[in-house]
């Protein structure tokens, strides 16, 4: 049998919601406006000029390469946590109204960065893999 919950401790579990849900709120804000955010994360990118001048430079092209990959993962890993932390809060202040009672458009944006969230790291493992069996295929013909 289901304890009995009186109505003070609804309310207090009601006010520890809305406690969260606006630690959330202000966490997303903060993020979106910081140096991390996805917006500002994506417009720090540098050239390959940037690494070696004009000329031809085998190291610093290498360098830029691996600049390129990094910065891409750093704003895929920001545009997610972006994603997520909306995720909590559309979450959160479903847990506070009921779920039946959360918006059909907030329903469908929960939905819509679920999947969007599910489909990048499918290709996040699709890439791994494929980089993996590059790898792989580079030893086998080195003899490794």
């Amino acid at each position: 049998m289901l304890p009995d919950l009186g109505a003070t401790d609804l309310r207090r579990g009601l006010e520890a919601l809305k406690t969260f849900k606006a630690r959330v709120d202000t966490l997303l804000d903060t993020f979106e406006g910081s140096a991390g955010g996805p917006k500002k994360v994506a417009m720090h990118t540098l050239t390959p000029a940037s690494f070696c001048g004009k000329g031809e430079f085998a190291e610093a092209a290498g360098l830029h390469s691996q600049y390129e990959t990094v910065h891409e993962r750093i704003t895929s890993l920001s545009k997610s946590l972006a994603l997520q932390i909306e995720a909590m809060q559309i979450a959160v202040h479903g847990a506070d109204i009921g779920y039946d009672k959360l918006e059909d458009d907030l329903r469908r944006r929960f939905h819509e960065i679920r999947t969007q969230i599910n489909d990048e790291i499918d290709e996040q493992v699709a890439k791994a893999q494929s980089d993996q069996k590059r790898v792989d295929h580079k030893q086998a013909k080195a003899g490794y």
